[in-house]
């Protein structure tokens, strides 16, 4: 397992490194606004949003505040204690916010309507910390492809043209002039390729060992399937 974890991320950030705080709002925040959007559904406005979310990375990022407590928490993972300080927030904002109009309508904001504090919003945190995942292997692979070349590169862009613009092999194959078998081939190891860098992502995320790491990984995909 790396020696380079959330756990170092979080400790720098909470003994007050600013570099490390940084590195933790970017690399958090677009959890925390995909999964607030998703729960709000353009109910509140963008101001009230925005708003929310600083509220998520202050309450983390306070003296003694969540990244204080989770220096205790040493080799466990982050994802649900993170989407439980989001959810207090929402649940804060919701609170608040059910006394005001949404103009033009004239119904108050009903914060008790929203896919509640159930399975239902544990798993829309869920996909979104999945997708941000997923993001962050995807460029992983792309970093290591610019170092070895042309032919890694071309890999990543054909597993980009299958799953984002869910082309086929063989139409991929006549595109670019190329054996369909070849393409295969190449498939089949790009796939391994990003695997590798998903696996090194969620160690990041979930260090216990290399057997979390696996399930993590399973339970990932089975998110966004």
């Amino acid at each position: 397992m790396s020696e380079i974890t959330c756990w170092t991320l979080i400790e720098s950030a909470a003994a007050g490194d600013r570099s490390a705080r940084e590195a933790f709002a970017e690399r958090y925040l677009p959890v925390v606004r995909a999964y607030l959007e998703a729960r709000w559904s353009q109910r509140l406005t963008r101001a009230e949003l925005d708003d929310a979310v600083q509220d998520v990375f202050v309450e983390c990022l306070k003296h003694e505040g969540v990244l204080e407590y989770q220096r205790t928490r040493r080799g466990r993972g982050f994802r649900a204690y993170l989407f439980g300080v989001v959810r207090n927030i929402a649940l804060r904002v919701e609170t608040s916010r059910a006394h005001k109009l949404d103009p033009p309508r004239t119904d108050p904001f009903d914060g008790a309507s929203i896919a509640a504090d159930g399975d239902t919003s544990s798993r829309m945190f869920d996909r979104a910390w999945a997708a941000a995942v997923m993001r962050e292997a995807a460029l992983k692979q792309a970093e290591r492809a610019r170092v070895q070349g042309d032919e890694a590169l071309r890999r990543v862009e054909l597993l980009r043209l299958i799953f984002e613009e869910e082309r086929s092999i063989a139409e991929i194959a006549r595109e670019w002039n190329a054996p369909a078998d070849r393409l295969h081939h190449d498939y089949a190891r790009a796939r391994r390729e990003f695997e590798s860098a998903l696996r090194e992502v969620v160690a990041f995320h979930a260090p216990e060992s290399d057997a979390a790491v696996e399930r993590e990984c399973e339970d990932l995909m089975n998110l966004l399937a």
